[in-house]
């Protein structure tokens, strides 16, 4: 039985998967977008990310570890040059997975997975709304309190006006 184990084998050896993880990552890692099936790229999220959060330290022993993982000197670079730079400031959840439908040949789920820092139609809309929406409950209420406290100070100064004329 599998209690408790979470690990997603893709019907391979460990070896092999973690061959193919290494191969994927190194394609993401220099493409910054790939197309695979869903439960591959599941896999490859939990495979890359450790070692995008590696390469944020620059320094040769990190290089090292994950170099043991890749295997690839030209996505190496990529992961911390370019990539680096981008994510610095991001605390995690480096890579979104968006579904595809099936594979037409054998119906297998596919995925897009992608790098989010590197996707330039997500970026023209946060570029837009660049103020900081709040999840906090109470923001319709503030908008009419701030309405009413506008409305208030014009009563007031229009009640003695017509007080004047009459008296």
């Amino acid at each position: 039985m599998r209690h408790g184990d979470k690990v997603n084998n893709l019907g391979r050896t460990k070896a092999h998967r973690e061959a193919l993880l290494g191969n994927l990552a190194c394609q993401l890692i220099q493409h910054k977008r790939i197309v695979t099936t869903t439960a591959k790229a599941k896999s490859l999220r939990g495979f890359v990310e450790p070692l995008i959060t590696k390469a944020k330290d620059n320094t040769t022993h990190q290089r090292r570890i994950v170099f043991g993982y890749l295997q690839d000197k030209e996505a190496i670079k990529e992961l911390f040059g370019t990539v680096a730079e981008k994510i610095a400031g991001r605390p995690g959840g480096y890579t979104r997975i968006i579904k595809l439908g099936f594979r037409p040949g054998d119906n297998a789920d596919m995925a897009m997975i992608e790098l989010v820092d590197f996707n330039e139609i997500y970026k023209k809309g946060e570029e837009k709304g660049s103020a900081k929406k709040t999840r906090r409950s109470g923001g319709a209420r503030k908008k009419a309190a701030d309405k009413a406290v506008e409305v208030a100070p014009a009563a007031d100064t229009a009640a003695p006006a017509e007080e004047a004329p009459s008296a």
